[in-house]
């Protein structure tokens, strides 16, 4: 059954609902920000970026984030989990950014963010003239 995502910026919660941690300890309802809504906070005005499908506004943080401003704008409006991931965070780093974090990527857009990059493979059939 298809599930439309819900109006940008919609709190979506209820019995059996997914919860953050930062939800479950404040007891809030889970806030989901479709792709699309991410996607238009890309600039230094409005910086959002996704980590393991959480969605976290660094606008304040640019500035101060140890790795240059720049860094973040880079990501910003995507998907910043391989690059962070990859960068070796400090135990710190992990738990300051929790308080950043201000709702998950919609669940219908989460396999957008998993799509293995298309490649095209060329192989050429052995007595082929046309082939190279």
């Amino acid at each position: 059954v298809a599930r439309s995502a819900p109006p940008d910026g919609a709190v979506c919660a209820g019995p059996g609902s997914r919860r953050t941690e930062m939800a479950e300890q404040s007891d809030e309802a889970v806030k989901y920000y479709t792709l699309e809504e991410i996607q238009k906070h890309n600039h230094s005005k409005s910086t959002w970026l996704i980590l393991h499908h959480k969605v976290y506004d660094l606008t304040k943080f640019l500035e101060e984030h140890p790795g240059g401003e720049e860094v973040l704008r880079e990501q910003a409006g995507g998907d910043a989990t391989e690059n962070f991931e990859d960068v070796g965070h400090s135990t710190d780093a992990r738990e300051m950014s929790k308080t950043f974090i201000i709702g998950e990527l919609h669940p219908d857009d989460r396999p957008k963010l998993n799509k293995p990059p298309v490649s095209v493979t060329i192989s050429s059939i052995s007595g082929c003239s046309r082939c190279i």
